[in-house]
């Protein structure tokens, strides 16, 4: 094999891997201590595994068969998480396309702009979502509107991050033919950046969705209203049984709507 036939075949070839740096050492050594560290802390024994085996016998043996009998109210409540989610989420995604815009380079030329867009997007991801449901708890009282503002902002800051960098991965030469032309920015948005943009965002939108609806449940449990209000009653009362039927209908409704928002956007797609 001559030389120039080595080098063809050695771009062909997968990198080797190369041993880490100072910066990968230390890596790897925080790594394994916080790892080792989190082991411990756990107090991982093989009684304390045994006795955890036993007690999810017992709590089977008393959630099945599970009780339907409150099953009205328990509807109600899948309900209202459905429209917290759905009312959060649709503001959500409306409100995270002005802050992609503002996070993507090729869009906003102004780095500070760019910068506090990015960094207020980022204590919003930051902050976990039941931590923002307490808040809003403590703001504006129990109830729906504490969970709609959680999924809300859960949804700007997920939503947002993908649209920006799938804007910045937008082909350049009509956003620059446009502008070239004399046309205004929001001419050059509306018609250069959003139509090719738009199958991905309807996608993300889709995936926020599915997300939002299981973050509601949990958001209950906090007393931001939906469901989880009614699991974590039946669990703190040790009625197993219906919290055995609130859980077969979460996950009812979990299944529809991940299969419903498969079908949509392989016909967006």
């Amino acid at each position: 094999m001559t030389n120039h036939n080595k080098s063809e075949y050695a771009k062909h070839m997968p990198k080797r891997m190369k041993w880490p740096g100072i910066a990968g050492w230390f890596g790897w050594i925080f790594f394994l201590l916080f790892f080792i560290m989190g082991l411990s802390n756990a107090n991982i024994t093989v009684d304390r595994l045994w006795r955890g085996l036993f007690n999810a016998g017992t709590f089977i043996s008393q959630a099945f068969p599970p009780d339907f009998n409150r099953i009205e109210p328990v509807t109600w409540a899948m309900i209202e998480t459905f429209e917290i989610a759905i009312v959060g989420t649709a503001v959500g995604v409306v409100i995270s396309l002005p802050f992609a815009l503002l996070s993507a380079k090729n869009i906003t030329r102004s780095p500070l702009i760019r910068s506090v867009t990015r960094g207020l997007l980022g204590v919003m991801r930051t902050v976990p979502d039941l931590v923002w449901a307490l808040i809003f708890v403590v703001l504006f009282g129990l109830g729906p509107l504490a969970g709609i503002l959680t999924i809300m902002i859960d949804t700007i800051a997920f939503c947002a991050r993908f649209f920006s960098e799938r804007i910045e991965e937008l082909n350049k030469g009509p956003l620059e033919a446009l502008e070239s032309t004399g046309s205004k920015r929001g001419g050059v948005i509306f018609g250069a950046a959003i139509p090719p943009a738009f199958p991905s965002f309807v996608s993300t939108g889709l995936f926020a969705f599915e997300k939002s609806i299981r973050g509601a449940v949990v958001l209950g449990l906090v007393g931001a209203g939906g469901i989880g209000v009614e699991l974590r009653t039946s669990m703190t009362l040790m009625k197993f049984d219906e919290a055995a039927a609130i859980i077969l209908l979460i996950l009812l409704v979990v299944l529809a709507v991940e299969k419903v928002s498969s079908k949509i956007r392989l016909r967006v797609i």
